[in-house]
């Protein structure tokens, strides 16, 4: 008996003791999760079955024909994760309501026909497209999901940015040192008190695509980019700041904000993409995001002005497309191995699904927007009385 099925009888078990109202479906959702225990793979798509107002009604109608309920749901949930995942939560729907839900798509891929086989080499059809069901039902709800975490994130950022600006004036500025240095420093001994003391924390504090939407662990989105899953990447990460941000004349709470700000948008882009895309094993950590921002910022100026940007390291410079690339070999042996045996995303999902990917495109736009901008300027100085 699978996992879906066991949780679908439970849930119905449930139901028929009356001791399991319907009108709470975060309640609903917690309950469910508690049930599945150590099931780690689950608990994400679970949660979101259960604050869909159509399962609700269904349980309230269990054994009767509801079809257009039971096909709707049934779409959202097909648009929205694998098939392994998505047999599992019809599982649930069979047993917890007796309705037989449309059977799930196989992952075989059919063969083509005479007009696909003869299409431009490199076409990508919509329906195998990694984001094809990013745009539809269900985006709202979970925008709505991350919301706790993000706000918690966001007004956390601003406070930690005014706690870094006294204590550099207090501490920092006597010892002349940067705010990068401070930063990488930081890392470095939470990273170290995370293999003693702050061992717990460091299992706890990691935000992974169970946790994202849990509103009570909106608290990892605060630790998240403060803690590294692999003790490797955050020895890498460390160097990189020092590199990047060692040399850098902003003040330790300017630092504090923007590697705040920047780690949270590229992990709050990185959770969406998880739910919409149903990647049910992803966790999020560290400088990463920060990091791949500011060496694709470089490497895109370099190459828009045509001038060599690199990063100097005593009396030697680093050119940003080195660190671009160096950087991004070592994170695609990262990121798209799967995580676990059970872990049935494709590779480029679990590119997608990475705050290194997303922090690359930032900061990819983010030169593209300061180039724009200069050439703006350029061109407006050079007008007749300008």
């Amino acid at each position: 008996m699978g996992t879906g099925r066991e949780l679908g009888l439970q849930l119905r078990s449930w139901m028929e003791s009356g001791s399991l109202g319907l009108d709470n479906g975060q309640a609903l959702a917690n309950r469910l999760v508690d049930a599945l225990g150590a099931e780690e793979g689950l608990k994400g798509p679970v949660r979101d079955l259960a604050s869909q107002p159509l399962l609700r009604q269904l349980l309230r109608r269990r054994g009767e024909p509801s079809l257009t309920a039971v096909e709707a749901l049934t779409s959202h949930l097909a648009r929205t994760y694998t098939p392994a995942v998505l047999a599992e939560l019809h599982d649930l729907i069979e047993a917890a309501t007796g309705i037989t839900p449309p059977a799930p798509p196989t992952p075989a891929t059919p063969p083509l026909n005479d007009a696909e086989s003869e299409s431009e080499p490199g076409t990508q059809h919509p329906a195998t497209h990694p984001l094809h069901s990013v745009v539809g039902p269900g985006l709202g709800s979970d925008i709505q999901a991350l919301g706790a975490g993000l706000a918690l994130a966001a007004s956390f950022s601003l406070v930690l940015a005014w706690a870094a600006g006294e204590l550099d004036q207090a501490l920092f500025d006597r010892w002349r040192w940067s705010g990068g240095v401070v930063l990488a420093l930081s890392l470095a001994l939470v990273q170290a008190l995370s293999l003693g003391p702050l061992r717990r924390l460091r299992r706890r504090g990691l935000l992974n695509a169970s946790s994202c939407g849990d509103p009570r662990r909106a608290w990892c989105w605060i630790s998240s980019p403060w803690i590294h899953g692999r003790h490797a990447e955050a020895m890498v990460n460390v160097l990189l700041l020092l590199v990047l941000l060692g040399p850098s004349p902003l003040s330790l709470a300017d630092v504090v904000l923007r590697y705040g700000l920047t780690s949270l948008a590229t992990t709050a882009l990185a959770a969406l993409l998880t739910r919409r895309l149903g990647v049910s094993q992803r966790q999020w950590c560290g400088a990463t995001g920060a990091i791949a921002a500011l060496i694709s910022l470089a490497a895109i100026l370099s190459l828009l002005r045509w001038q060599e940007l690199g990063f100097r390291v005593g009396s030697e410079s680093i050119p940003a497309w080195v660190l671009l690339v160096v950087y991004g070999a070592l994170q695609l042996g990262w990121q798209l191995p799967r995580s676990t045996p059970t872990d049935h995303s494709r590779p480029i999902e679990r590119l997608w699904c990475s705050t290194w990917w997303w922090g690359s495109l930032l900061g990819l736009g983010w030169g593209l927007a300061t180039w724009g901008s200069d050439l703006a300027q350029t061109l407006l100085k050079a007008r007749p009385g300008g």
